[in-house]
């Protein structure tokens, strides 16, 4: 297959699955021809291509736009304010997902897991029996509490592509990204605090404020450019907010990436009210775009924001290895680290802070985003053919999560009963809300190359969607 064919088929894939909209401007010829690595007669090959398939209409000295009568699928529908803080509930379902087992007769579309297949991870795996094999086993002991100086460097640099200027030591490397949201939370709040959050919101960092006795307060969430500013700004007129916590980059689960202008929106109403912000950055390298989004931490001049991520997502999850920036927190983000976990497992450090070095990383994320991508248009076309009609989805600008809500009386957990005998999991939409919210709404996983048996997985969903849905009527 030609250049100019497999770009048209990546574009196209794109626009039949509404990631582009109607009336919607479509990437330059120049700006694809330096992201794809092709010549610009090649670009223009392709959408001459999309023009004769009636995927795209040229305008004189404007460009390539998305014809006006293409019917897009919907974006899920903003959530409406919270009335009041609540206490965090869900745990079950949530429980229910950690503990479940991996099975290679079920096709597990609910778990945040990143495909951990790709050859670009074999120096790592390589690092890890190096460090294991040395005399002197530095695997083995124990580091200092803020982390290995190796890594803190590597991850330093890291942080320069989001905009984020910060010294290793200004680093606590934790057991995981849970661990640095644990520590992030026990570092400003106290029992009883009211923590804002966007919603729907990431299930850990909930189970996080339940466990340590805060309360949620739920604020309306675009699918598009993420957590309300104006809504946020009268529950902090109204409610003593002791915190922010929200994903901007690549959210999880809705996938958006949040508009730097309103970033630093959210940053200055939380330096007028004087609140902390707890930014979970993890999926933020899995940026569909080139360069990567900058971070609310890139903005921050008096040390409010505590940026947390890990190499979860972006490597493999078994690492356990995560970081906290905690800025004017510091001191205390330490003491929490301490009595938590105390260090972190040194061999992982070691190997993560040599492949980094030896220039892995940048080469590996640049084939996990390409995937990821292509990964999401496939699974955004099959749920667009599988699902009833009526359904709504999210259009992911980074990382491997789809977010789908269906009709308001629609049960997820019902349907997650009835695909658990069909071999196929998916996580139920209530566990990312404080409330049990989006009982309507369920998340799924595209990170693995589309494959035969997923697409059978996705239709399985679809069909069982669609008999609960009759069923109910």
């Amino acid at each position: 297959m030609t250049l100019y064919v497999n770009l048209a088929d990546l574009l196209g894939s794109r626009i039949e699955s509404g990631f582009y909209r109607p009336g919607d401007r479509l990437p330059s010829v120049r700006a694809l021809s330096v992201e794809h690595g092709v010549s610009l007669s090649t670009v223009q090959q392709a959408y001459r291509m999309l023009e004769d398939n009636g995927l795209a209409s040229p305008k004189p000295k404007s460009g390539y736009f998305v014809p006006a009568g293409r019917k897009a699928p919907a974006l899920p529908a903003v959530g409406r304010p919270a009335q009041r803080p609540v206490d965090i509930s869900q745990w079950d379902q949530v429980l229910e997902l950690a503990t479940a087992t991996p099975d290679p007769k079920v096709i597990q579309l609910a778990r945040g897991m990143p495909d951990i297949t790709s050859p670009t991870l074999r120096p790592l795996t390589q690092a890890l029996g190096k460090i294991s094999r040395r005399m002197d086993m530095p695997g083995l002991y124990y580091d200092n509490i803020y982390g290995t100086k190796a890594l803190r460097d590597q991850v330093a640099r890291l942080l320069l592509d989001s905009g984020t200027n910060v010294g290793p030591d200004d680093l606590v490397i934790t057991t995981g990204a849970q661990e640095a949201l644990s520590v992030s939370i026990r570092s400003v709040c106290e029992p009883g605090d009211i923590v804002a959050v966007d919603s729907p919101s990431f299930h850990g960092a909930m189970q996080a404020l339940k466990g340590l006795g805060m309360k949620a307060l739920e604020i309306p969430t675009d699918p598009i450019t993420g957590i309300s500013i104006e809504a946020l700004g009268l529950a902090l007129e109204q409610w003593p907010i002791k915190l922010i916590q929200l994903t901007p980059n690549c959210n999880n689960p809705l996938g958006y990436i949040m508009p730097e202008e309103r970033k630093r929106a959210l940053l200055t109403l939380a330096q007028r009210y004087d609140v902390a912000i707890i930014e979970d950055d993890v999926y933020g390298d899995i940026a569909y775009t080139y360069p990567r989004p900058r971070t609310i931490k890139s903005f921050d001049q008096d040390g409010r924001v505590l940026l947390c991520s890990s190499f979860s997502k972006t490597l493999a999850p078994g690492l356990r290895v995560g970081w906290v920036a905690p800025g004017r927190y510091l001191d205390r983000a330490l003491h929490m680290k301490y009595i938590s976990t105390g260090s972190t497992a040194t061999q992982p450090q070691l190997a993560i802070a040599e492949f980094l070095k030896d220039g892995h990383y940048e080469p590996h994320m640049r084939r996990m985003r390409a995937q990821y991508q292509r990964s999401r248009d496939q699974m955004t076309d099959w749920v667009t053919r599988y699902f009833p009609e009526s359904t709504r989805i999210s259009r992911p600008q980074g990382g491997f999560m789809l977010w789908v809500e269906l009709p308001e009386d629609f049960d997820a957990q019902r349907l997650n009963r009835v695909l658990h005998g069909q071999g196929v999991q998916i996580a139920v939409g209530s566990i990312f809300s404080a409330s049990g919210k989006y009982r309507n709404c369920l998340r799924m996983n595209f990170a693995a190359k589309p494959t035969a048996a997923i697409e059978e997985a996705v239709r399985k969903v679809g069909a069982a969607v669609a008999a609960l849905m009759i069923q109910t009527d």
